[in-house]
């Protein structure tokens, strides 16, 4: 609904009939939101919706347990179809050529169309969203970092190059198809390389022990433990370094590395790294692992690296996505993840565990007032 419009009106019992996965209309006080659309990425799951779907949120809006941030108060306006028609004053002939309206556009676009109730003013925005923003966002200076974090649910266009734009995009099961078999491959080649029995740490010294193939599950863990320490510090001093207001350079490279998934994060085509440009990371440590170790000590710690990474990739997806069950492990995350999008940009960097958060101080707080 375009803010120059005039607000569409429904009366109690036309709210009433919205409360299914079809259709799922909410209020607050008299303003009526169409949330259909963001039930299945709800940090909170989509049954939390439904079971107050056609009645009055503000109480939960405001918690506890959760009081609902801006940026989150924001997002919500996206959705935002009319108001509720209290005395049945409005004009009935209109009211119903509005409704009409609007079923015929629900049933054209589907439910599934959750970029429809986008609320970004073409006119006003400080970007041109009818043009690709990877050349725009540089000229926003100082206010780059508040645009950014102020979260839209449409899809965003990068490049105006048809090439260059479908490389920035990536369904996520490609992550999985490119470097499992990568892993399984090295997998097999490290433990029959350890098998052989010529693989010694310190070999050099006095001190040199042999690395028997059976340390091999051991040491693809560490690989593991050691990825979430990368995703950590990639996440929060690349992903999330504050780019100089003068420098348009710096402004671009953050956004189109990390910035447009904050300015759209359930912009599905790219929650994943495309498996091109995560080759250049992933060699770099490929190498850099089988220098400072023996090859297949240093391909062992590699290969349980590769590994964590492609479930960090996953998972990330998930976390956007899913709906996993409540009080798992994964609904813990995903209510992590959704407040470091929405309200703690400088925290929260762990996604695929929080262990890194603790020692070094970024742990979002579990509730928010």
């Amino acid at each position: 609904m375009s803010p120059s419009e005039p607000p569409r009106f429904f009366s109690e019992k036309e709210v009433a009939n919205h409360s299914t996965k079809n259709s799922c209309w909410v209020l607050t006080g008299t303003r009526i939101y169409d949330v259909t659309g963001f039930l299945r990425i709800h940090p909170g799951g989509e049954a939390l919706i439904l079971s107050r779907s056609g009645n009055d949120i503000r109480t939960e809006m405001e918690g506890p347990p959760h009081r609902h941030s801006e940026n989150a108060r924001r997002w919500m306006e996206q959705y935002y179809i009319g108001e509720l028609d209290t005395d049945g004053s409005a004009d009935e002939i209109q009211t119903a050529r509005e409704r009409k309206k609007t079923q015929e556009h629900t049933v054209d676009e589907g439910p599934s169309a959750i970029s429809k109730c986008s609320q970004v003013n073409l006119d006003t925005d400080l970007v041109d969203w009818r043009k690709p923003l990877a050349w725009q966002v540089g000229n926003l200076g100082e206010k780059y970092e508040t645009w950014v974090h102020q979260p839209v649910d449409r899809p965003i266009r990068l490049f105006g190059n048809e090439f260059m734009e479908a490389s920035t995009k990536t369904s996520w099961y490609m992550v999985p198809a490119v470097w499992m078999p990568l892993v399984f491959y090295l997998s097999w080649y490290c433990y029959t390389t350890l098998a052989q029995e010529t693989t010694r740490l310190f070999a050099s010294t006095d001190y040199s022990f042999l690395v028997h193939k059976y340390s091999f599950p051991l040491i693809f863990v560490m690989g593991m433990v050691i990825w979430t320490f990368i995703e950590y510090c990639i996440h929060r001093f690349v992903f999330h370094m504050c780019p100089p207001a003068h420098n348009y350079y710096l402004i671009t490279i953050h956004f189109l590395l990390h910035g447009q998934h904050h300015k759209s994060p359930y912009d599905g085509s790219r929650l994943v790294f495309p498996p091109c440009l995560a080759s250049v990371v992933i060699g770099s440590f490929y190498l850099l692992l089988t220098k400072a170790f023996p090859e297949a000590l240093g391909v062992s710690l590699f290969v349980g690296g590769l590994f964590g990474y492609v479930v960090y990739d996953m998972i990330h997806y998930y976390l956007h996505y899913g709906s996993p069950q409540k009080n798992s492990y994964l609904y813990s995350l995903k209510a992590y993840h959704v407040k470091h999008h929405f309200e703690h940009q400088r925290a929260g960097f762990g996604i695929s565990t929080t262990l890194w958060d603790y020692p070094f101080n970024t742990l979002i707080p579990e509730q928010t007032f």
